[in-house]
């Protein structure tokens, strides 16, 4: 019998979304886990992209993507950041944000170079940076505030710094970046060649007023950084996996060259649909609002449970502590969760790498009303 090769991520197992979407599944239980929607997109955009297909636009897109999408997102960007990017030589088409992510890591990360990213992280980061033979650096964020140190932050740097990777707003954390921080990340990088992957697939959903403060704001920091952003969160379509990469040409060349080798090309009806659908900002301007009542419905709903709702700022992830409920530890809590109270969460233990317990779970209310109001009367019987 052959004896197979240690894979390159021989310790990384499945992900901690497929396993509480598995889970839920064979229990029968909300999925509350996973960060999908669970009700349509607009019948407008699935209108789009079935006119182009029957007009026959089923080959090949341009590598980079196709110009008028690119076009929109320069004016979105503009718009909302007043910030400028050539759409065609600045904006890529990904095959989503995750795409976009293992390919900035793949362009730039090479053996022993050194990134610096904030746990709790999303799960790619780590595992996509050790494949380049990269460094983890890591600053620990932790509940109930999830705040960054930036002295603590400073002290991570090294000449072997190669990147910084932000993720605003922050999943499963809820939390956003405050002009203090954006200040001290900036002294931080000042005169060195520390490039920044900003993933931000939630910059449209922000609460309370509060704003969004893109990377791409700030010529100091826009020069550096490479901003990742996904369709799937913006219209409800996470299973086209479709996103954008806008970063200035000099990282554009680059981020191409892997890009090219990677997808090639992304679907190329949808592209046409999209550039098509945004020509009106009314089609993403309401994502606030619009969750944000979809937050506060399950805030209210748990307010009498004994769960200790922590802030949420944004994305659609509300985070909670159960430690008045049970000592048991997040993972063994939330698939007690699943199989008993039939609602799936996810574990924050599992955004950080030494596993940090803090009695901490995360919900998805990207769900129909009538998927919340069956979760909160499972809950509130805890």
């Amino acid at each position: 019998m052959i004896q197979l090769p240690l894979s390159k991520l021989s310790n990384v197992g499945t992900t901690i979304f497929s396993q509480m979407t598995q889970l839920a599944n064979e229990n029968e239980a909300i999925n509350l886990s996973q960060g999908f929607p669970d009700f349509m997109p607009d019948s407008e955009l699935l209108d789009l992209v079935d006119n182009f297909i029957k007009k026959g636009f089923n080959q090949y897109a341009p590598m980079g993507g196709m110009i008028g999408l690119k076009e929109e997102i320069a004016k979105k960007i503009e718009n909302s950041h007043q910030a400028i990017y050539h759409p065609d030589s600045e904006i890529t088409v990904t095959a989503g944000g995750t795409q976009a992510i293992f390919t900035t890591i793949a362009t730039f990360v090479k053996k022993d170079d050194e990134v610096i990213i904030f746990e709790p992280a999303y799960d790619c980061y780590e595992p996509t940076i050790e494949l380049f033979g990269g460094i983890v650096k890591r600053f620990e964020m932790k509940a109930p505030n999830y705040e960054i140190d930036w002295n603590v932050v400073k002290n991570l740097v090294s000449e072997k710094t190669k990147m910084i990777i932000l993720n605003n707003p922050n999943n499963p954390s809820g939390k956003i970046l405050k002009e203090n921080d954006i200040q001290e990340l900036i002294k931080i990088v000042e005169g060195t060649s520390i490039l920044i992957l900003s993933d931000e697939v939630y910059e449209n959903i922000v609460f309370d007023g509060k704003q969004h403060l893109s990377i791409c704001k700030y010529p100091e920091l826009k020069e550096r950084s490479l901003l990742v952003a996904s369709f799937g969160k913006l219209f409800h379509v996470t299973g086209w996996k479709i996103g954008y990469c806008a970063a200035p040409k000099i990282l554009t060349d680059e981020f191409r060259k892997i890009h090219q080798f990677n997808v090639f090309s992304v679907n190329t009806p949808i592209q046409l649909a999209l550039a098509e659908y945004m020509k009106n900002p009314d089609h993403y301007n309401y994502l606030n609002q619009f969750f944000q009542e979809k937050r506060d419905f399950l805030r209210q709903g748990l307010a009498n449970t004994p769960f200790e709702l922590l802030d949420c700022e944004g994305t659609y992830f509300q985070a909670l502590k159960y430690n008045k409920i049970s000592d048991k530890s997040d993972f063994d809590f939330a698939s007690e969760l699943t199989i008993t109270h039939k609602v799936a969460s996810v574990p924050f233990s599992s955004f950080y790498k030494n596993k940090l317990n803090e009695n901490v779970i995360r919900l998805c209310f990207a769900k129909k009303q009538e998927t919340l109001e069956r979760a909160l009367e499972n809950l509130s019987k805890l």
